[in-house]
C-alpha cells in the first residue's frame, strides 16, 4: 500500500508556471504507475497526465498537451507535474493517483487507480 502527498500548488498569473510534486510513502514506488487528475468546482474529475512505472510511457489530455510535462524520480519516490503557460481554465484541485502496474499500459480513468493523494489547489488568475 502506498500513501501519496501532493505539494506545489498555489496562485499564479496566466502564463505562469508551477511544478506539482507527489511524494509516495510505503510500498515500492517504482512498481506503481502514476496518474494526475484535476477537478474544478462543479465539474467532474478529469484526467490530466499519466506516467508508467518506469517513466518510459507518458500520456496527456489534449487540453494540456504541449504545456504540461509529467515525470518521476523513483530514487526519490516522487512524481512531478510541470505546468507551463497556465490558463485560468487550469484552475482546479489537482490530485495524483497510483496503481500497481509493472506494464506499460496507459491508465486514464480515475477508476483505474487505487491510491489517491489529498489534492493541492491550483488557481490561475487572468
Amino acid at each position: 500500500q502506498v500513501h501519496l502527498v501532493e505539494s506545489g500548488g498555489g496562485l499564479v498569473q496566466a502564463g505562469g508556471s508551477l511544478r506539482l510534486s507527489c511524494s509516495a510513502h510505503g510500498g515500492t514506488f517504482d512498481n506503481y504507475a502514476v496518474g494526475w487528475f484535476r477537478q474544478a468546482p462543479g465539474k467532474e474529475r478529469e484526467f490530466v497526465a499519466f506516467i508508467s512505472f518506469s517513466g518510459r510511457t507518458t500520456s496527456y489530455a489534449d487540453s494540456v498537451k504541449g504545456r504540461f510535462t509529467v515525470s518521476r524520480d523513483n530514487a526519490k519516490n516522487t512524481g512531478y507535474l510541470q505546468m507551463n503557460s497556465l490558463k485560468p481554465e487550469d484552475t482546479a484541485v489537482y490530485y495524483c493517483a497510483a496503481r500497481y502496474s509493472a506494464a506499460g499500459n496507459i491508465w486514464s480513468s480515475s477508476k483505474d487507480y487505487d491510491y489517491w493523494g489529498q489534492g493541492t489547489q491550483v488557481t490561475v488568475s487572468s
